[in-house]
């Protein structure tokens, strides 16, 4: 059996009780000690029926590993020990095989693990549904919508480092085959007064801080924002550092993760220019002015911040300006402006800083919703997962901590009301007969606080909607009116609060008495946190912003559609939303995990009685126990339950071979088990009272005692006997063995000896019969030798009978030979001597006539005359041959390399250096029609000859195009002369480059300049400098071998130009630039000498980072140019054509 078919059960090896609706006695004492005793084990998770109690370990543990995933698939929810895990898989099976619709209510104070929580059961529902590209890539969304969130809707707070400070219910919605296919989240109340005001001990939102520590340079200078936090009124100091959290990483995490999600680039920028305009909006400031009928007007005092925030925001400066410092009441036709003083300012700036910020929230929302919704508009099955804030109890309890606690008093009624349903569901689904339960219903606390007419909401919006002075003190009082006798009311003037004696109700606060104790509330600050005004000025003002997503967040801003009907409530819309999520809710099948907090010191090992006690109680636990409890404490299908019980009874063991239920039966009344103890369902046994529980695991421990001794018996007997059987097979074959080799050492000397007799026998017959068969062969050899010799003899008579004929026939030949040979010789003397007297006759005839010849010439030329005549022919022949040149001449083109063939051999050395004499001569003439700035561009074309030719692939193809310089021609052209305005010196060259992205290889068109002694990077469309660096900071460039336009700018080290890193580049015209930065370079003697390094990978330095780019021959997506793609966090690959 492997290791994934151990059946194990919940009460195997249990370190406390596992299920507390097994706990006895059942008291909060016993409770509680049963939760301490398995949190200092590390057994966090804690079942009361289906509902999960999760304590926070404050420390990692191992038991969310991809084992324990695979443990806890697809198995029964009592079968393992209590984890998330198993309500998780019982949540996800139920809605795949039962496509019922299931719903994760997470619910517990600040810093219990909720957030957590519900990562954990997304994370195991993300593990355990189907595979394939598309659902890989929804499940990332999903999983990498919570950073997003988490940084904009989490602080820290004296109980939490990581708290959720808004409630968030998501929607997972999956297909016919459980896969998940994209998601809706909504979100609840986000705490937006903490983005003005932090109590001590805490932080503003996380993202303010990530995006001061994490983000560039570069990013930080286009934001106008520096890293100092002290700079921001918004921040608070005393906690603005937090171990264990890296906010710089963190930022980075966010990043990627709205990349994940869908968002794009210029969306991201523009909430960081909203993230960034929150922090500018802080710092404005207020003074006083005087005006001439004795009102006071506020002013902005320093400027500077409103100015760069409306650069931000696209704003005029003037309008926001003017919307600080007066409002504009409008009524029907009439429109009254009157001043702000100081404090209204203030109050002004700080609501335009929380509905900014808020609604940028709900903006995300929105926007990740669009990107994790699904695509198809088949019937979807969904698994909701509700993750908000537990009740909240503090020293000084406001406006948030009421309508929190009312969300909580709506979730504890629905639990309860759920909790019953599913228990009597199962009772009448079972056959059952049900019992009702006494409980304690909070609906009279819930329509305390919610009723239509007298509840606390309906009167707080009619406080806020009445004309006159509307205080909070003016509300208390109407609460004292209308609410003075409820019975969990109380307050100074209500008849509850035994104000004589009670001097803990102070006179501006109301009690209510929640279902989890009473809370105590502070009235100041419940009207106006309840209008949650935004005057309309500032929504005008900021509805004209130029910027991307600013209209949509002030939609009421547009002066077409002017509505001068007061907006809703607060807690109006709070209220609408609990009543659509309840709604939500009571349409899915509930599961539950109730999150406790161990310690407010955050630390592990620390289990704090009180506080957990306190939690345990405004939870709800013990009621819920209790409920569980009421009718039958446990219950089990009877196939399990008769396979774990039946070695109890003789009957049932070992095999039952009829059905399970009644095998149970047999066993129940084999135990005499009392009948009332029990009952009988359709398909499960159950069991009223823990105790009757125990009694059969008690009894199964002693069996299986009893049963181990018996097993231990049977095996030991079964291990002696086989001992036994095996020694004795092996005396057998030992013995077997033995006999053999004794008769095989007999037969082999018995063999032996019979050889050596054989072979006796068989030497003396061979040698006698070898005496026989020598005798005969020496006769025989005897008669051969005698003829041999015989014939011998006659062979040399012949032999010299036949040489001596030979001999006699030779002389003959000799002798004729001879003869003809003298004969010969005469004849061959006689023919000589012929010959010479005819040769002698000829050479006297010649000389006669040469002498004859030479008498008749000597009458008219003198004796040098054959020289002279050579030398004129000589003469005439060159003087043909010049004035041949003259009419056959090549063109005065350099590089035509014609020239007339010579006619004869001797001017062959003149030919070549009359060739050469003109080819310098016409050089020199092609040299003086050159202006100076063509020489410059020729000696330019020489350089790039020396730099590039042979080595770089690309040259050739440069070598027909002139190097123009400034492609962009910037003196002229009206688009560039801000740029123009800026760049002092002398432009040698403009042209535009892309800037190479390392984070995805793309990229980013940008104007190119060199002076004579920087180098600029601007922006295409608004010609603003990006970055300005001397050419002394440049040490080298660095390019491949191939046909591409890449190439580094490499900066020296320490020096100021080389903090934002190398500069990675791509230019059509790469050769042209190049060469003009190293001439530029070397123009100075003062000046380095600017190396040009040509191989297919090198590394560039990008900030902290080195990368390495690599060049290699493909075929790239984007046609004949080269691509650059980004491989990994260090490797930069391009895609060259290949030639």
């Amino acid at each position: 059996m492997s290791k994934m078919e151990v059946k194990t059960s919940l009460l195997d090896n249990m370190i406390g009780v596992g299920d507390m609706v097994l706990l006895e006695p059942l008291t909060e004492e016993s409770f509680i000690e049963n939760l301490r005793k398995r949190f200092d084990h590390s057994e966090i998770y804690t079942y009361i029926g289906s509902v999960v109690i999760s304590m926070n370990p404050y420390k990692h543990l191992s038991i969310y590993t991809a084992d324990k995933v695979e443990e806890y698939r697809n198995r029964n929810f009592y079968e393992l020990s209590p984890h998330i895990y198993a309500l998780s898989d019982e949540a996800y099976r139920s809605l795949r095989d039962q496509d019922k619709d299931q719903c994760i209510l997470i619910t517990g104070e600040s810093g219990a693990g909720k957030t957590e929580a519900s990562k954990l059961v997304m994370s195991y529902v993300a593990a355990v549904c189907g595979k394939g590209q598309e659902v890989n890539k929804v499940k990332e969304q999903l999983l990498q919508s919570n950073p997003v969130l988490e940084a904009f809707g989490n602080a820290k707070t004296v109980r939490n480092d990581n708290s959720s400070r808004f409630g968030k219910y998501m929607d997972i919605e999956f297909d016919f085959k459980g896969d998940p296919i994209g998601g809706v989240i909504s979100n609840y109340l986000l705490e937006k007064s903490r983005v003005v005001k932090q109590p001590r001990g805490e932080r503003n939102f996380h993202i303010f801080y990530q995006l001061l520590s994490g983000a560039s340079e570069d990013t930080l200078k286009k934001l106008k924002l520096d890293r100092d936090f002290s700079k921001y009124n918004y921040l608070s100091l005393d906690s603005a550092t937090v171990n264990g959290l890296d906010d710089a990483a963190n930022f980075r995490t966010v990043r990627n993760a709205m990349q994940i999600v869908g968002f794009m680039e210029d969306e991201v920028q523009s909430v960081l220019e909203l993230v960034a305009a929150v922090l500018k909006l802080g710092n404005i400031e207020f003074k006083p002015e005087s005006r001439v009928n004795g009102f006071d007007e506020s002013r902005v005092k320093d400027k500077n911040d409103l100015k760069e925030m409306c650069e931000l925001l696209g704003i005029d400066q003037s309008v926001l300006e003017r919307a600080f410092s007066f409002r504009t009441v409008e009524a029907r036709s009439d429109k009254v402006s009157t001043t702000l003083n100081v404090a209204q300012a203030y109050y002004a700036r700080d609501a335009l800083a929380k509905n900014l910020y808020s609604r940028l929230f709900s903006w995300l929302v929105t926007r990740i919703n669009e990107s994790i919704k699904a695509q198809t508009k088949t019937r979807k099955k969904v698994m909701g997962v509700l993750d908000i804030y537990g009740f909240e109890i503090f020293e000084d309890n406001s406006f948030e901590q009421f309508i929190i606690n009312y969300c909580n008093e709506k979730l504890q009624q629905i639990f309860i009301e759920l909790t019953l349903r599913e228990e009597q569901e199962e009772y009448v689904r079972e056959g059952i007969e049900w019992t009702n339960i006494e409980y304690f219903n909070n609906a009279i606390i819930c329509d305390l606080i919610e009723n239509n007419q007298n509840g606390i909401l309906a009167m707080l919006d009619e406080e806020c909607l009445r004309p006159g002075t509307v205080t909070d003190e003016t509300f208390l009082d109407k609460l004292n009116t209308i609410c003075a006798e409820h019975q969990h009311f109380e307050s100074r003037q209500s008849k509850n609060s035994k104000f004589l004696t009670d001097h803990s109700l102070p006179h501006n606060c109301f009690r209510i008495q929640h279902y989890a104790g009473k809370v105590l509330y502070r009235v100041e600050g419940f009207v106006d946190k309840n209008n949650d005004l935004l005057y309309r000025d500032l929504s005008q003002a900021m509805f004209k912003a130029n910027h991307s997503i600013m209209r949509a967040l002030f939609p009421e801003g547009n002066p077409a559609k002017v509505n001068l009907k007061r907006p809703p409530t607060a807690g109006f819309q709070f209220r609408a939303s609990v009543a659509t999520l309840m709604k939500n809710l009571q349409t899915k099948n509930p599961n539950y995990i109730r999150c406790i907090k161990p310690n407010d010191k955050k630390s592990a090992h620390i289990f704090t009685e009180s506080l957990v006690g306190h939690q345990v109680r405004y939870l709800g636990l013990m009621e819920n126990v209790r409920v569980r409890r009421a009718g039958y404490a446990f219950r089990q299908a009877y196939e399990p339950c008769l396979e774990r019980y039946k070695m109890l009874c003789k009957q049932t063991w070992p095999h039952w071979k009829g059905p399970a239920r009644e095998g149970v039966e047999v066993l129940l009344n084999n135990l005499q088990v009392a009948p009332e103890e029990y009952s009988y369902g359709r398909s499960k046994v159950f069991i009223r009272n823990p105790r009757t529980l125990f009694f059969l695991e008690e009894k199964r421990r002693q069996c299986l005692e009893d049963l181990a001794t018996l097993i231990q018996k049977i095996y030991r007997g079964w291990k002696c006997r086989t001992h036994f059987l095996l020694l004795k097979k092996s005396q057998v074959v030992v013995a077997a063995w033995y006999r053999r080799y004794a008769q095989q050492k007999k037969y082999q000397k018995i063999k032996s000896a019979t050889v050596v007799m054989q072979s006796f026998i068989r030497g003396w017959k061979a040698r006698k019969i070898l005496r026989e068969l020598k005798y005969q062969k020496r006769c025989e050899e005897a008669v051969t030798t005698i003829a041999a010799y015989w014939h011998g003899t006659q062979a040399r008579r012949e032999l010299r009978r036949l040489k001596e004929e030979a001999r006699n026939k030779h002389a003959v030949t000799v002798i004729w030979a001879a003869w003809l040979g003298t004969k010969a010789r005469r004849e061959l003397k006689r023919l000589k001597e012929e010959a010479r007297r005819k040769h002698a006759v000829a050479v006297i005839w010649a000389y006669w006539l040469g002498l004859k010849v030479r008498r008749e010439y000597r009458k008219f030329f003198r004796a040098n005359a054959g020289r002279k005549i050579y030398e004129f022919t000589i003469q005439r022949i060159m003087q043909q041959h010049f004035l041949g040149l003259k009419n056959t001449m090549p063109s005065m083109s350099p590089i035509d390399k014609t020239w007339p063939v010579r006619r004869y051999q001797f001017l062959d050395g003149a030919h070549k250096e009359l060739r050469r004499i003109f080819h310098l001569w016409r050089c020199k003439k092609y040299r003086s029609q050159f202006t100076e700035e063509k020489k410059a561009i020729y000696e330019e074309k020489l350089q790039a000859s020396e730099l590039f030719k042979d080595k770089k692939a690309l040259y050739p193809s440069s070598v027909s195009q002139p190097f123009k310089g400034d492609y962009l021609e910037i003196n002229k052209n009206p688009k560039y002369q801000k740029l123009n305005s800026m760049v002092e010196e002398k432009i040698l060259l403009a042209d535009i480059v892309n800037k190479i992205n390392r984070a995805n290889g793309k990229g980013a068109p940008r104007i190119f300049v060199l002076t004579k002694n920087n180098f600029v990077l601007a922006d295409q469309k608004t010609g603003q400098v990006k970055a300005s660096v001397p050419l002394p900071d440049l040490s080298s460039v660095s390019v491949s071998t191939q046909a591409d336009g890449f190439f580094a700018l490499k900066l020296k080290e320490g020096t100021t130009s080389a903090a934002k890193g190398d500069f990675l580049l791509s230019s059509d015209h790469l050769i042209e630039i190049i060469t003009k930065l190293q001439r530029t370079g070397a123009a100075a003697a003062s000046r380095d000498q600017i190396n040009v390094d040509i191989s297919d990978e090198f590394l560039v330095q990008f900030k902290q980072d080195k990368v390495c780019v690599k060049f290699i021959q493909g075929s790239p997506k984007n046609g004949n140019n080269a691509a650059c793609k980004r491989k990994n966090n260090r490797l930069l690959e391009v895609s060259v054509p290949s030639p």
